[in-house]
């Protein structure tokens, strides 16, 4: 490849790139939550979308940490962020797999369609 081709090769990767930052800022959201399984937060087995309910028959574990794991492992559940009501499916279980039954910010694209968050980043919420 000339000079010239290898510069445009450059150009043409440095545009698409700056593209896609420039959508990922727009898309980015900062969501506070907390990390629980599906079967905790959809109420499959809880009525109140909390690990109140299984903490309490001592089945699941002592704490929400304990809880979401063991539901996710031994009962099909998958990561989601519960905030209020809603609750979000979320993508990367290896960014997120050691916040289970934490509260945490989570920076990501949502899509509000599917109720999924593609998360970018994540932390422990500080209460700020």
């Amino acid at each position: 490849m000339n000079g010239f081709g290898f510069r445009l090769g450059l150009y043409c990767a440095a545009v698409v790139l700056i593209g896609a930052g420039a959508m990922y800022g727009q898309n980015a959201h900062t969501i506070r939550g907390e990390v629980s399984d599906s079967q905790c937060a959809l109420n499959v087995h809880s009525l109140t979308r909390s690990h109140q309910e299984m903490l309490k028959s001592k089945s699941m574990g002592g704490t929400s940490n304990t809880c979401a794991v063991y539901c996710i492992e031994h009962l099909g559940g998958y990561l989601v962020l519960s905030v209020g009501k809603e609750v979000y499916r979320l993508d990367r279980s290896d960014l997120v797999h050691g916040y289970e039954g934490q509260k945490v910010v989570v920076t990501g694209t949502l899509d509000q369609k599917l109720k999924q968050i593609h998360v970018v980043k994540i932390d422990l919420d500080n209460g700020r």
